[in-house]
This record gives structure tokens, C-alpha cells and sequence, in this order.
């Protein structure tokens, strides 16, 4: 998980950056999905300190879920702008949609792999019985 956690935030990062490029510098607020990843690919570093890699994915987990809280309503106005219709934004409302979907995979991961984690201790804590 270490790796997808970088990987989220460094993609989110560009994802930012290309957003604020493309707007022309003209809103900051293109900038959003940078302001998650820079925090998430550093949390991302730090969690491959093993004493630290527990905390970290949970810190990351939550702000991948409040991310994908505030990126997911652009992906109604995605659905209206493949669908022809014509959408205040269109870059923001691809960037967003582009952010809540690597948010939502991410947290979807994360819950898979803290379900495993917790099974597996389930499972070595009967064994040494």
C-alpha cells in the first residue's frame, strides 16, 4: 500500500498542477487535488518507516475518503458532459472526476487491505494458541 500511497500522491500532485496549467493560473482552486496529494505523498514516504506504516495509511485513508467527498460530485457532471450536455466547467469537472475515482480505487484498497491485515492477525493469534 506503501507504493499506491506515493504513487496517489504524486499523481494527484500533477493532476493539480496540470489542472492550474490548463485553467491558465486563473483559479486556485484547480490546485485542490495538489493540496491532497503533496500531504499524501509525504505521509506516503513516511509510512514505509514500518513503526510509523500503520498510522500513515490511516491518516492517507482518510484524507483519500475526504477527498473523494469533495471531488465526487463532478462525476454527475462528467456523466452530463459525455452525455452532450453542456457544463459550467468542463476541465474542473474532468479534474474532479478524475480525483474522485483515484480516491475512491485508493480507499477501496486500503479497507481491502485492512480487513486482510486484521484477518491475518486473527489467523497467526489462533495458530499460536
Amino acid at each position: 500500500m506503501v507504493v499506491f500511497s506515493i504513487a496517489l500522491g504524486a499523481i494527484l500532485t500533477v493532476l493539480g498542477g496540470l489542472g492550474y496549467a490548463l485553467s491558465g493560473g486563473e483559479s486556485v482552486t484547480a490546485l485542490i487535488p495538489a493540496f491532497f496529494g503533496i500531504p499524501i505523498f509525504i505521509l506516503g514516504l513516511l509510512a514505509r518507516k514500518e513503526s510509523l506504516y500503520k498510522h500513515m495509511m490511516h491518516v492517507i485513508t482518510v484524507l483519500a475518503v475526504i477527498g473523494f467527498a469533495g471531488s465526487v460530485r463532478g462525476v454527475s457532471s462528467l456523466m452530463q458532459l459525455l452525455g452532450g450536455e453542456q457544463v459550467a466547467r468542463p476541465l474542473a469537472t474532468v479534474m474532479q472526476s478524475v480525483m474522485a475515482l483515484l480516491t475512491l480505487a485508493f480507499v477501496i484498497l486500503a479497507v481491502k487491505s485492512f480487513i486482510d491485515a486484521r484477518r491475518q492477525r486473527a489467523a497467526s493469534a489462533q495458530g499460536e494458541q
